[in-house]
């Protein structure tokens, strides 16, 4: 599962990405406060960015933090990896830090090696394949542009689940008792 840290380290990035054609400083405490990550653990993480060559920072007031590679460049994969590690979910999975399971009795018998590889790749692909450009441009999930407002459909009893006249008791004992 990913990580709180790891979801952070995309948002701020992404926000940086999106800030990153004008070129502009932007402090911790604006990300912080725009993408609701508590300040303190994002200044941990940009500094985790920094080190590996992903964002620049400097102090001041007309300081912040700003990325340092193109976002096109930079895959939501190799946030994910400078934060929580390989993408694998085993570590015999894993392309970049391949070792045996701890409770691996014998690698080449293991059954589920095969499976764990399949789901590192289909899971690597996604990641690898979608730039922080990308994701910065991309359009929020669930909104559409509508040309016109929709019209509210008139409330009738049978919408509501209400009937109009008898009860459906009385109405069942009144069909009953004609037909006798």
């Amino acid at each position: 599962m990913l990580s709180s840290k790891a979801k952070y380290a995309v948002r701020a990035a992404r926000l940086l990405a999106e800030r990153s054609p004008g070129g502009g400083w932007i402090q911790a405490a604006n990300i912080a406060e725009e993408e609701v990550i508590p300040r303190k653990f994002l200044e941990i993480i940009l500094a985790q960015l920094r080190d590996h060559g992903l964002v620049e920072s400097r102090r001041g007031a007309q300081g912040g933090y700003k990325l340092l590679r193109d976002p096109g460049s930079i895959s939501v994969a190799d946030l994910i990896r400078i934060v929580d590690g390989p993408l694998a979910l085993t570590p015999c999975a894993s392309r970049t830090r391949f070792r045996q399971c701890s409770d691996c009795v014998d690698i080449h018998k293991c059954r589920l090696q095969h499976l764990m590889q399949q789901a590192r790749d289909a899971v690597a692909n996604v990641l690898e394949n979608c730039s922080l450009a990308q994701l910065a441009n991309a359009p929020l999930p669930g909104r559409t542009r509508r040309t016109a407002p929709r019209k509210a459909k008139p409330v009738t009893p049978a919408r509501t689940g209400l009937r109009t006249g008898k009860p459906r008791d009385a109405e069942r004992r009144g069909s009953s008792s004609a037909q006798s």
